[in-house]
């Protein structure tokens, strides 16, 4: 992925131009990353699954992401509005199943856009590259998991091509004493 790559988004409701600036993230932006993905986890506090953060989850995250940013088979994109990060996408190469075509898909997880900066065509943006980014290992097909429920988030998925093709659900089991 070439460094600073520029993907000009402009929407109606900004008087001036919004340029939106994607890039690959690196070692460096691990904060950023931490902070985002917090964001969008912590945006969710009554969700059976993202809901349930364990402890110290600051350091853990750190650990984690800082993994994620070193691997070699996905990508974390940032993007920025103004020089200030304002989203996050991550996109993961992935192995289909050996009885189903296609054998590997991009899979897209973690995005997240700070709530002054949505509707201004950074998902887009972030969308756009993960493609770009996936097209270029020969991937033919994007999948992602989304919360139920938002309206805005499926609204938004939706027009960016995406369709419902399966369902998750969650059925807890209580402990044996």
């Amino acid at each position: 992925m070439t460094a600073g790559r520029l993907v000009e988004r402009v929407t109606p409701a900004v008087k001036s131009a919004a340029v939106t600036r994607v890039r690959a993230a690196t070692p460096r932006d691990l904060d950023a990353v931490v902070a985002l993905r917090l964001a969008l986890l912590r945006e969710h506090p009554d969700h059976p699954i993202y809901g349930r953060l364990r402890t110290e989850v600051d350091r853990r995250a750190r650990d984690l992401f800082a993994a994620q940013l070193r691997a070699r088979s996905e990508t974390i994109l940032l993007a920025e509005l103004g020089g200030e990060v304002v989203g996050i996408l991550r996109c993961v190469e992935s192995m289909g199943s050996p009885l189903l075509d296609p054998a590997r898909y991009a899979y897209v997880s973690s995005v997240y856009v700070r709530p002054e900066a949505r509707r201004r065509g950074v998902l887009r943006a972030l969308v756009s590259e993960a493609e770009r980014w996936s097209r270029a290992r020969g991937l033919e097909q994007m999948r992602l998991h989304n919360v139920a429920g938002s309206l805005a988030a499926e609204r938004a998925w939706e027009a960016l091509g995406f369709a419902v093709v399966e369902q998750v659900r969650l059925r807890s089991i209580a402990p044996t004493r």
